[in-house]
């Protein structure tokens, strides 16, 4: 396998296979669709399945030595994904449960991990027309429809009164305890890999996940906000790795505009 670097002519080509995904995506969530159940007890559309293929089928067009992991298909043994050293870390449909409430927060995510770290995410959401990405040679962008992409990077550290984004389905009665640490702060619900959009720039300071989440639910959205300037790491300080167990279940974790939020809020949880 040959491993590949980001370069801008790469991250246009990412950019669209999100669109062309989101485009078939939006087909189904303008219909009267219905879902099923996994085993996980996640719930299933047509929308995911077609998202999957379309990003499978591109990706393995575009770099054929380049190995696939996705939600939808990710019965890869351990002991051979584990000799992996880059491969492609997709969520088709990032968000289903906001994709089956119809209110718009759901997104397509694509990251390329390599040497068990994200360097590149894309994160597109088709019905808010907005995609964000961000490369480890290039920084993070966000653009609007087709418009000209803007940079973007972090807020600056402002104690006072921190911003912290939470998810519309997951409550934790951990965050709850977690924001009566916190004397001043403002709560904003997004759904999906948006949290971490909203880290990158610059709308919110803090995302708090005190519950499971898959790695492809995170890769995209920490490529993004590390190359706009910000943090995350587990709840106890520890890098988050990828592709190094036998399971896809991340560590509870926190993402941050500033180190140094991230130290006192993991300072805190040791002591409790």
């Amino acid at each position: 396998m040959s491993d590949i670097q980001i370069k801008s002519v790469l991250i246009e080509q990412l950019i669209e296979i999100s669109k062309e995904a989101g485009k078939a995506i939006l087909e189904v969530y303008n219909t009267n669709f219905d879902y099923k159940i996994k085993e996980d007890s996640s719930p299933l559309t047509k929308a995911d399945t077609l998202s999957n293929h379309i990003i499978f089928e591109r990706l393995k067009a575009l770099t054929p030595d380049i190995p696939i992991l996705s939600e939808e298909s990710s019965n890869i043994p351990y002991h051979e994904r584990s000799k992996w050293s880059q491969y492609w870390l997709i969520d088709p449909l990032d968000g289903t449960k906001e994709f089956i409430k119809k209110n718009g927060e759901f997104t397509v995510n694509i990251a390329l991990i390599s040497e068990n770290k994200p360097i590149f995410g894309v994160i597109h959401a088709p019905a808010l027309n907005q995609t964000f990405w961000g490369s480890s040679n290039g920084g993070s962008f966000h653009m609007e429809g087709d418009n000209k992409a803007k940079k973007i990077t972090v807020s600056s550290y402002d104690a006072s009164s921190i911003r912290i984004v939470s998810s519309r389905s997951h409550q934790s009665k951990k965050l709850n305890l977690l924001l009566k640490r916190i004397e001043n702060y403002e709560l904003i619900h997004r759904g999906s890999s948006l949290k971490f959009c909203l880290i990158a720039k610059g709308e919110a300071d803090l995302y708090p996940r005190l519950g499971p989440t898959s790695e492809w639910d995170t890769a995209a959205g920490e490529a993004i906000v590390r190359y706009a300037g910000g943090y995350i790491s587990a709840i106890n300080g520890n890098k988050i790795l990828y592709n190094k167990k036998d399971t896809f279940i991340n560590p509870e974790f926190l993402v941050s505009s500033h180190i140094k939020l991230i130290q006192s809020l993991a300072a805190l949880n040791k002591k409790s």
